[in-house]
């Protein structure tokens, strides 16, 4: 009898101990989530948005002055630059990274939460974020190196350590170090992964009919088998090739579904036309009112419309947050404003037409009213909005939908290789660690779509985040710099205009 009573006690220590392990366990998930809210929360909302208006002002308004410039410089690359890749290459790999299921997902998420005048909110954002994307790709030219292994290193880490000077070397490798980690860990791998194999497991497989295996609670499909290993093959062929190969790919895939994803949203648009009025009072009337009521009744307040449409905007674009200059560094260009401003057009296709379009498309089909926390959100609105407003079948247009999101989260996955390749490599202060972390780059891609911890996603979440504030105290910092150069470059091409006209004369 003692000796049933002695296993039973230890029985209850155990339980006991195992009970303290999970309580633990989930207060640091809640931990963890209040530290992703506060980093994405004002403080981070407020401070770009400040750098973007600031930015705005110190450059002239370049992002309205110069766009036309910005659009023709895209497709026109420079024949005797230095670099590893044309501009239009540069642009495109960091087009990759930004357009994702932010663009499908994340606009519908905001209008859902935000009501519709965050889509309003999400284009202010983005206005001034074009300053802000210029800058960084500025920056990125004037203040990148040259390595032994020919090929050009730059972004926010370069433009602080020789912009700002040594003694902020610390702040250059805080950042590099959050960019490893929001490319190994997030956004990069597991949030794009799953994102693909889900989509696909959505539309061939809804009912979970035909199951692989099983993982304690979680079972997994053939579809998110199946896609999970062709999408991490084609991801090994493309980044072990290097920045050049990605490049290549991106300048092929980027262009062709940004294009057809335009178009079909544009057909979803025009079949809708008599709705449009309507629908951008709506979106003017929500993004200033008190308050707003939208989906399933849910009371939306000025402050939720502008913090869920800019905080959206600002995930989507990338702008201040640093990783597009990463991939500016490599173009071959000797003109840091003419690549300022190839960088800028980035936030401008991603965010002010696709972004637009998406919301437009949801808003005129009546997308969001059907709106249903935790049932019907996410990418399930923007599908309902596809459905509604193209005039094919509903399964043709979830397929379309399906392929949309699956190569840009593909294109996600490969542009953040490369920026966090670019991080290491600042960090490690040689190229060789990086040939090994692409293969565990890889790895990460492959067990994606079985991650199923929360906290994975506000661990990269937060890193995000916070590779956001040694870029913005940078731009802040050397905004002096790129407002005086700017305005001296076109000033001194006028000044070129009006004598070569005089000379004609």
């Amino acid at each position: 009898m003692v000796k049933y009573l002695s296993y039973f006690n230890k029985f209850r220590q155990k339980r006991g101990k195992i009970m303290q392990f999970a309580t633990m366990a989930l207060s640091i998930n809640d931990i963890i989530t209040k530290v992703d809210d506060w980093v994405w929360g004002w403080v981070l909302i407020v401070l770009i948005l400040a750098a973007g208006i600031w930015l705005t002002v110190r450059t002239g308004f370049v992002q309205v002055l110069h766009l036309g410039k910005a659009l023709k410089f895209m497709v026109k690359n420079e024949e005797d630059g230095d670099g590893e890749v044309t501009s239009f290459g540069a642009l495109c790999t960091a087009l990759s990274a930004t357009i994702g299921t932010g663009n499908i997902v994340g606009v519908a998420t905001a209008i859902c939460l935000g009501g519709r005048g965050a889509l309003f909110w999400m284009i202010v954002a983005a206005f001034f974020g074009m300053a802000t994307k210029y800058s960084e790709g500025f920056l990125a030219i004037k203040y990148r190196e040259k390595k032994d292994e020919g090929h050009y290193l730059g972004g926010p880490f370069y433009y602080i350590e020789n912009g700002m000077g040594k003694k902020w070397k610390w702040l250059a490798k805080l950042f590099a170090f959050f960019g490893v980690l929001v490319g190994l860990f997030g956004i990069g791998t597991f949030t794009q992964i799953n994102g693909i194999t889900s989509a696909v497991n959505a539309f061939f497989d809804p009912e979970a009919s035909h199951i692989a295996f099983s993982m304690g609670e979680h079972s997994f499909t053939w579809a998110t088998v199946v896609s999970g290993i062709i999408i991490t093959v084609f991801v090994g062929l493309v980044i072990i090739g290097g920045i050049k190969r990605i490049a290549k790919v991106s300048e092929v895939i980027v262009p062709f579904m940004a294009i057809t994803y335009v178009v079909v949203v544009l057909i979803i648009v025009f079949t809708n036309i008599k709705s449009i009025p309507s629908a951008i009072a709506s979106i003017f009337e929500f993004a200033f009112t008190k308050e707003a009521i939208t989906g399933a009744g849910v009371g939306i307040t000025l402050k939720v419309a502008m913090q869920k449409g800019i905080g959206r905007g600002i995930f989507s674009n990338e702008a201040g947050l640093g990783s597009a200059p990463i991939a500016a560094a490599a173009a071959k260009t000797k003109d840091a404003v003419r690549q300022g401003l190839v960088t800028m057009t980035g936030t401008f296709i991603d965010t002010i037409v696709i972004c637009t379009l998406t919301g437009l498309s949801i808003v005129v089909t009546d997308a969001d009213t059907m709106f249903k926390e935790g049932t019907v959100e996410g990418v399930n609105i923007t599908t309902i909005a596809w459905q509604r407003g193209l005039p094919w079948g509903e399964n043709v247009s979830a397929f379309i939908l399906m392929m949309c999101l699956a190569f840009f989260a593909f294109t996600t996955i490969l542009g953040w290789d490369y920026y966090s390749e670019r991080c290491l490599e600042y960090l490690a202060g040689s190229h060789k660690p990086v040939k090994i972390y692409r293969y565990i780059y890889i790895l990460a891609v492959a067990i994606g779509p079985y991650m199923t911890v929360s906290a994975v996603w506000n661990i990269a979440d937060i890193c995000n985040g916070l590779m956001a504030f040694p870029n913005l105290i940078a731009l802040f910092a050397l905004s002096g710099v790129v407002g005086k150069e700017t305005k001296a470059y076109f000033a001194k091409k006028n000044h070129d205009l009006k004598e070569l006209s005089r000379e004609h004369k």
